[in-house]
């Protein structure tokens, strides 16, 4: 049977980044991936650019039932530590809004970059692998644990004394997303915080639906607020209901049964730019004066729904306690979603292996050493703008230094 020090179990960013730096100390590493092909999410991420970290990381940027856990992985391994090894592979990179940082030519450059390390250090990566069974190894003297995999049609075991359980979440299952980390996890009488969909889409089931079909494709900047928080982003209508950056960043928040409130002039006090259009603009219509910063199939619409009376009137002819409210209106389009278009289009998994069970400095589990778990499968969420992957590369190389 194959003795090895360390086993991964899972080749995306937070796996790899993991092997690497285990390799690197010198420590033997495999890495099981049970799809393909490796990194298939980091290949897709930001349009196909990788969105690979953010200038501004801090563990405010994250969800999890312990507000602190993430404080000492991201010390530990900073968004300018993975910027400077992006720099010394040479990789071309841009930013955009919110500090978010892009590769320039293609996300293949993050996981050449990655496969490169692990080659160098001796990393040995095998895919399409899946784990039959994991047990604790128990004869003799040895320690650490057994693993029993099937790879191409058969059965083979390893030894090792560090597992590593990277195997993501349940977002998007087409490119590998699964429950195989919480498997481990309960095996091993871990706790798992409830898990749903997050940065994801949401849809509608009544006439807003409709709505949503007829602009689908527009997309306007806007403020978005569910449960006290609010971001200030793009959002997109679709023909299923509403998406976009804001409404992604929003979705992590939002509940069954709650509102959404939409903010469309986000940066105007719409009161006092109406009244005052009624004076400068007094003989043009309604629907001209709000086509100016919205879109007029949006303006459309919203007339039909809140004051259809009054849409083709002239500004001079309509009371201001009407354009007071129809400031209101449109600072405060209160909607609600029936559902969020769930795992299928999520980028992110909330919940996962509770952070009570794991050290926020090692990420090994207290109760079951030689036992550790990194990346989505934690209760571990980022905001949208690389807040994820700078988890990944956090939560890796915490796990590398010590396993």
């Amino acid at each position: 049977m194959p003795e090895i020090d360390v086993i991964v179990l899972g080749a995306g960013a937070a796996g790899l980044m993991c092997a690497l730096t285990a390799a690197q100390r010198g420590r033997r590493v495999l890495v099981l991936e049970k799809s393909n092909k490796v990194g298939k999410k980091i290949l897709m991420s930001g349009g196909g650019r990788c969105n690979f970290t953010n200038y501004d990381v801090t563990a405010e940027n994250y969800i999890c039932s312990n507000p602190h856990f993430a404080k000492a992985a991201l010390q530990r391994y900073s968004s300018w530590d993975f910027i400077q090894l992006v720099e010394s592979h040479s990789i071309a990179y841009e930013e955009r809004r919110h500090g978010q940082l892009f590769c320039l030519k293609s996300a293949k450059d993050i996981l050449t970059m990655l496969l490169d390390e692990c080659h160098q250090a001796g990393v040995e990566i095998l895919t399409d692998c899946s784990l039959s069974t994991l047990d604790v190894g128990t004869d003799g003297a040895a320690t650490g644990y057994v693993l029993e995999v099937s790879l191409s049609g058969s059965k083979h075991n390893y030894r090792c004394a560090s597992v590593v359980v990277a195997t993501g979440a349940l977002s998007i299952p087409t490119l590998g997303g699964s429950d195989l980390g919480y498997e481990i996890a309960s095996q091993f009488d871990l706790s798992l915080v409830e898990r749903r969909a997050g940065l994801v889409p949401l849809m509608f089931s009544d006439a807003m639906k409709e709505i949503c079909d007829r602009l689908s494709g527009l997309a306007l900047e806007v403020e978005v607020t569910c449960n006290k928080y609010a971001f200030t982003e793009n959002l997109l209508f679709t023909h299923r209901g509403i998406s976009g950056p804001a409404v992604l960043q929003i979705s992590n928040y939002w509940h069954p049964g709650d509102a959404v409130h939409v903010d469309l002039l986000p940066n105007l006090d719409a009161t006092e730019w109406l009244l005052a259009a009624k004076t400068s603009q007094s003989a043009s219509h309604l629907k001209t004066v709000l086509g100016q910063p919205l879109a007029k199939s949006l303006v459309a619409e919203l007339s039909k729904q809140f004051w259809p009376e009054i849409e083709d009137k002239a500004m001079a002819d309509i009371p201001d306690t009407q354009l007071r409210r129809i400031a209101q209106q449109l600072k405060q389009w209160t909607l609600k979603p029936s559902a969020s278009e769930g795992y299928r289009t999520a980028e992110v998994t909330l919940g996962g292996v509770s952070t009570d069970a794991i050290s926020s400095k090692t990420m090994e589990a207290r109760q079951q050493p030689g036992l550790f778990f990194i990346g989505e499968v934690l209760d571990v969420s980022g905001h949208l703008g690389g807040f994820n992957f700078q988890w990944a590369w956090s939560s890796g190389y915490s796990a590398g230094l010590t396993v």
